[in-house]
């Protein structure tokens, strides 16, 4: 597997990686989050231009998965990672974060963030295990705050959500 910048080319891959990503989702009883749409190809281009979207290539060279972000008060915010089903229990979203991870602390930022659905096993539970740590009320960053009160009008507190936080380490993440 190798992670790249991703491409102009990439995006629409991106997208469809996204709406295969969505639908466990479904399953889980949240359709209204399996039915949303990816982000639109305009997004994408800006994260890709401002050199903040990754992708991982399975052997083949063709994109599995995608990892999209910004610096926020001082930390790397992951917008969204997203792994193809296919590609999925294979280690590919902790190499996309790992890579994040060492880029935020190859830049100085204090480390990594993001929220994510408190219950969803693939989500919360799955970045504790990678070492990240939910985030209190007061530790909350003025961005954070920003990004939570936009989720909440999207409409995605009908699930308890969460912020979490990574330290950036010289080692990258924890097993």
């Amino acid at each position: 597997m190798t992670v790249r910048a991703a491409t102009s080319a990439d995006l629409p891959v991106l997208q469809d990686i996204e709406r295969a990503a969505g639908e466990p989702f479904r399953i889980f009883g949240m359709p209204e989050i399996a039915d949303d749409e990816p982000p639109a190809l305009g997004l994408l281009e800006r994260f890709r231009k401002a050199g903040h979207a990754w992708v991982a290539d399975d052997a083949a060279g063709r994109p599995v998965a995608y990892l999209i972000g910004e610096l926020l008060d001082g930390a790397f915010h992951i917008e969204q990672v997203s792994v193809h089903p296919d590609a999925a229990h294979q280690g590919v979203g902790r190499t996309l974060i790992t890579y994040a991870a060492e880029r935020a602390r190859r830049q100085g930022l204090t480390g990594l963030t993001l929220t994510t659905f408190a219950e969803v096993p693939w989500n919360a539970p799955y970045y504790e295990r990678l070492g990240f740590r939910v985030l209190g009320e007061r530790e909350l960053t003025p961005g954070l705050r920003r990004i939570r009160a936009a989720e909440a009008e999207h409409g995605l507190d009908r699930w308890p959500r969460v912020c979490m936080y990574l330290a950036a380490k010289p080692l990258g993440l924890h097993t």
